[in-house]
């Protein structure tokens, strides 16, 4: 990210951290959402779609959680490390310029 961008919100190295983690949630979501949608049609047509959808939306979803993981923004299996990380993160979030 450009460095400007980044001294003027004061993310600094951050920001991946926090574009990834918003991706992360995001494919969550997109995961919860399709699964839902797939319970509530009867159409054998829509479901074929959905399905697709549902397991591209999983695929993303590992691909960024092993990113994190190499990069170390996320910690799943390090609990203590975990809490402190998000602390951190609560921390600098607080402390961005409103």
């Amino acid at each position: 990210m450009n460095t400007l961008i980044k001294n003027l919100t004061g993310m600094g190295t951050m920001t991946d951290q926090v574009i990834s983690m918003d991706f992360l949630i995001a494919a969550k979501t997109g995961i919860q959402n399709y699964a839902i949608a797939l319970t509530e049609t009867a159409s054998p047509d829509i479901k074929a779609v959905l399905r697709r959808q549902l397991d591209e939306a999983i695929s993303t979803h590992e691909r960024i959680t092993n990113y994190m993981m190499r990069k170390e923004y996320y910690r799943p299996y390090h609990i203590p490390e975990q809490i402190e990380l998000d602390r951190k993160n609560i921390q600098t979030a607080l402390n961005l310029p409103t």
